[in-house]
């Protein structure tokens, strides 16, 4: 295997929960309405650090599509899936897009010029409206 050359991304990152390597920018973020065996998820224009797996046939809750998972390059987590192929017609935006599942990815903005890092988990545990947040 060779050497595993890592983008750096700047701006408002999303980053791999496991081991922080940049995963997409924040202005590549398409929806946040999306859901996964594992709670919810981000559709994005592109990604960057992962590994791309075999495709397969899936049927989802919009129908069946031909889709990759993908891996974090760097600590080989699944940290989500590609669409490679819609077979419906309305589903046709999706190909080519990545899927990151929320509970995989921490969301990382660069400091301002005050040196401040700031790393956001995104909480996915259910919330009551009785729960504050």
């Amino acid at each position: 295997m060779g050497r595993i050359f890592v983008v750096e991304l700047e701006g408002t990152t999303y980053k791999c929960r496991f081991c922080k390597t940049h995963m997409a920018l924040a202005e590549d973020l398409v929806s946040r309405a999306f859901h996964c065996r594992r709670g919810k998820a981000y559709l994005f224009n592109n990604a960057v650090n992962v590994i791309i797996g075999a495709a397969e046939d899936r049927l989802m809750l919009s129908g069946r599509h031909t889709v990759a998972d993908i891996f974090c390059c760097c600590c080989g987590q699944v940290v989500g899936w590609k669409y490679e192929a819609a077979h419906d017609k309305t589903q046709k935006y999706k190909e080519g897009k990545f899927v990151l599942e929320r509970g995989r990815i921490i969301e990382y903005e660069e400091p301002a010029n005050d040196g401040v890092e700031a790393e956001f988990y995104i909480d996915t545990r259910p919330m009551s409206d009785a729960e504050d947040p």
